[in-house]
């Protein structure tokens, strides 16, 4: 990304005015491109992850987060629920209980605990860090393709399908949630820039 934010997430004053269906184009072919890519999906995470910022790590076969990036999933905090199949990837990488917290806290994450849960593979300083992370694509690069893209197959063979059909009923959980009383407190609140009050749902 550029600037201070490697991806900001979606955009809450678009929802706030409305928006709330699930694009079938859009984030959704992004998705299923990404699930369905043959050659290794490499991502450097160098500034602020928000929403999908943090998610679409967990559809990398290898992430390189830098030192002052930081990571949050702020759904439950928005009234919704997770996406980018990251209730199936999450606990996959990390555990159920480390999954859960991030999924479920809307806490920001540091870099190191990122690399420390397993939703990471390295963390590099913000000096210099594409170099670092265009290393290990280069080092990939150099080997025959066929060879790279059969062994992933094979690795993401037993989760591909699973994956795919966590997208489908993410997104179907988003679409219930999107608009319901509790994510139009969170949109107002983030409007009027003041913290939501979930009391009375």
């Amino acid at each position: 990304g550029a600037g201070r934010a490697f991806s900001a997430g979606a955009d809450l004053k678009a929802r706030a005015a409305g928006e709330t269906s699930t694009p079938k184009h859009g984030l959704q072919g992004m998705l299923d491109a990404i699930i369905d890519f043959p050659k290794p999906f490499i991502i450097g995470a160098n500034g602020l992850g928000v929403g999908i910022g943090c998610t679409m790590l967990g559809l990398a076969d290898m992430a390189f987060v830098s030192k002052s990036s930081r990571f949050r999933c702020p759904f439950s905090a928005l009234g919704i629920t997770a996406e980018a199949s990251s209730t199936n990837t999450f606990s996959r990488l990390m555990g159920h209980q480390q999954a859960s917290w991030i999924l479920l806290s809307s806490e920001w994450v540091s870099a190191e605990e990122c690399v420390a849960a397993g939703l990471a593979l390295k963390v590099y300083p913000d000096e210099g860090f594409m170099d670092h992370v265009m290393e290990h694509a280069n080092t990939l690069a150099r080997l025959p393709v066929i060879s790279l893209m059969q062994t992933k197959a094979l690795i993401m063979a037993p989760h591909q399908e699973d994956m795919a059909k966590a997208v489908l009923e993410e997104n179907a959980a988003l679409d219930k949630l999107r608009g319901a009383p509790a994510n139009q407190e969170a949109l107002s609140a983030f409007m009027e820039k003041r913290d939501p009050d979930f009391s009375a749902l």
